[in-house]
């Protein structure tokens, strides 16, 4: 009878311990990844092997969410907005940014890295606040948020690009820099005309 109760406690305290975290991990799932990476890293052992990997998993962290809401907001703009050329854009913009983002899932997985599910809050209030635009006002705020966006993402990839020591991620940044690059001066451009 003992035993029984004390499983039956120790079975609900472990549900309602998943509930919780997992409403955290719907609430915020760069924060989930984050602290998931966290925890890896430190089980690794090494002070200089997990100071690596959590540098690694912060720039993957950080560029799945940059991603995964580029792709969100270009949705939307390919759905409201009025010129033809920012919806060309947006368009581009969920190719390339899916495809980058599939590649850093593959890349992350087989690295043990855990990535966001979904953009974080923040991003999440910025699609929200874009999508309550229409007309021109949209086209403008969604160029604007997109030059914002790219500026802060060439940053990211830059900097990791001299501090990053895995290898394949390295590769990866290499090979998607540039693509990112061109999308800030294209948008720089359409920026100019609106």
């Amino acid at each position: 009878m003992r035993i029984a109760s004390t499983f039956l406690t120790l079975a609900t305290v472990a549900m309602l311990s998943g509930c919780g975290s997992k409403q955290t991990e719907t609430k915020d799932t760069t924060e989930f990844a984050d602290s998931t990476n966290e925890a890896t890293a430190k089980n690794t052992g090494a002070d200089s092997t997990s100071t690596d990997l959590e540098d690694d998993a912060e720039f993957a962290v950080e560029a799945a969410n940059g991603g995964m809401a580029e792709v969100a907001l270009s949705k939307i703009a390919v759905e409201k907005a009025t010129d033809p050329k920012v919806k060309d854009f947006a368009k581009q913009m969920i190719k390339d940014h899916s495809k980058a983002n599939e590649e850093l899932k593959t890349l992350a997985s087989s690295k043990n890295i855990t990535l966001p599910s979904a953009p974080n809050e923040e991003k999440q209030k910025e699609a929200a606040d874009l999508g309550g635009k229409s007309g021109s006002d949209f086209d403008k705020a969604y160029i604007s948020q997109m030059n914002k966006d790219h500026e802060k993402t060439v940053k990211l990839f830059e900097d990791a690009q001299k501090d990053l020591k895995d290898a394949e991620l390295k590769a990866f940044i290499e090979k998607t820099l540039p693509v990112i690059k061109a999308h800030a001066e294209h948008v720089k451009s359409l920026e100019k005309t609106k």
